[in-house]
């Protein structure tokens, strides 16, 4: 069971270094690209990798440097146009779908903002007294969160070029380690744990003092609260390509009896016939292929299914004669018997059958940051668990991810229940 290693009470220069920390391996993330990919967008939800560099600069600056250090000299003030991602509060934006548009500032201009903003951070933490942790926690996490975006982001944009660049030749490596330890998992039937249900406790309680508790956590995993549930089973593992693969040999992408009728509308709109990345020599040859960050590589039959929207993880459900897991099915299983739940996280975040509504007393926290996660609780459903890309110690079993049920670029995969 995933704990959060983060302690808001640590000292400042604990704090410093780990921000200095995951600032850098942001910077890192760009290393194998060329100039040319940083301004790479493939669609419209995606953004290029110079932009996610300096929007989770521009994050620190507007919402710690300038409020908070009163000798701040920000950057240019037209940046904050440039790269507000969502914040209506702090005024307008360029727009989503044209970020790759922004050839200017330079990646050398970005780089040297960064710079800045890192040594006067530095300055901050030196020399302010009162408890600016929550919020500078915020910004790390943040931060991190993009690390993950900008990874799916690259490999969107990659898969959409001819050439089928490779990212990094030995991130398969790396997925592969991640997978190694749930083959003996997937080769049999899958396990089905059985919960009595009843009423059960999901979420962060913000007065418990235990170490899951005690450190960060979204303002969206909160308060804790008690949900009903009925008896339910849910499967020891995530569903795998040889299965979904099953499923569409049965006609699953031709049956609209399976699926939602928004999903099937927009699987027909988009020509949808298997997972993002899945990939086939010709038309009529079988799926045999998966584009990944280390380039095209051979379709494992035993690793989990992933890159699928909402909606072709529920049509399988149905397909299977089961169902997503509720997030409160979810939680309340890890936190009961997770030990037998495999795959929890670090390889693929998961859908659930709950849409992203707030939980019971949710109140947004004051100011711009308020914008954080409750504007979006409409028209999404929520992951659960983390993925093989997510950073390190950002991963929790009260962790909500959200997406829209129709994208699938994210490293989402499916967990069964009934």
């Amino acid at each position: 069971m995933a704990k959060s290693p983060i302690a808001l009470d640590q000292p400042k220069d604990l704090l410093l270094k780990r921000l200095l920390y995951v600032r850098q391996v942001s910077e890192e993330l760009i290393a194998p690209l060329l100039p040319e990919d940083l301004c790479l967008q493939g669609m419209p939800d995606a953004s290029p990798p110079k932009w996610h560099l300096a929007h989770t600069n521009w994050f620190f600056e507007t919402l710690v440097l300038k409020p908070y250090l009163a000798s701040y000299e920000g950057s240019d003030p037209r940046w904050n146009y440039l790269f507000n991602s969502y914040y209506d509060s702090l005024g307008n934006r360029h727009p989503r779908p044209q970020r790759g548009l922004l050839t200017r500032p330079s990646i050398e201009a970005v780089m040297a903002w960064r710079n800045h903003v890192n040594k006067e951070l530095e300055r901050l933490l030196t020399d302010r007294n009162d408890d600016l942790n929550n919020l500078l926690e915020l910004g790390l996490q943040h931060e991190q969160q993009h690390q993950e975006l900008l990874l799916m982001d690259v490999l969107d944009g990659f898969s959409r070029q001819p050439l089928e660049p490779t990212y990094r030749n030995d991130w398969q490596d790396k997925w592969d380690l991640s997978m190694s330890t749930m083959s003996a998992n997937t080769e049999g039937k899958t396990e089905w744990l059985s919960f009595e249900g009843g009423l059960v406790n999901i979420g962060i309680d913000q007065a418990d003092t235990s170490d899951v508790n005690n450190g960060f956590h979204f303002d969206n995993e909160a308060p804790r609260h008690q949900v009903w549930l009925q008896p339910f089973q849910i499967a020891d593992r995530l569903v795998t390509n040889r299965e979904y693969l099953e499923f569409i040999r049965d006609g699953g992408y031709q049956r609209p009896e399976l699926w939602m009728s928004e999903g099937w509308s927009i699987r027909e709109q988009r020509g949808w016939l298997s997972p993002r990345y899945w990939r086939q020599e010709t038309a009529d040859t079988n799926w045999s292929w998966e584009f990944t960050l280390a380039g095209r590589k051979p379709l494992d039959p035993l690793a989990p299914v992933r890159h699928l929207s909402w909606f072709e993880a529920d049509a399988y459900a149905r397909w299977a004669d089961a169902h997503l897991p509720t997030e409160a099915e979810w939680e309340s299983a890890v936190e009961t018997n997770g030990s037998q739940m495999h795959q929890l996280h670090n390889v693929l975040w998961q859908w659930t059958a709950s849409p992203y509504r707030p939980y019971p007393g949710f109140k947004p926290v004051a100011g711009a940051v308020g914008e954080y996660n409750g504007k979006f609780m409409s028209s999404q459903f929520v992951l659960r668990g983390s993925s093989a890309l997510t950073p390190a110690g950002h991963a929790r079993d009260t962790y909500r991810n959200f997406f829209s049920p129709a994208n699938r670029w994210m490293a989402s995969g499916m967990r069964l229940a009934r």
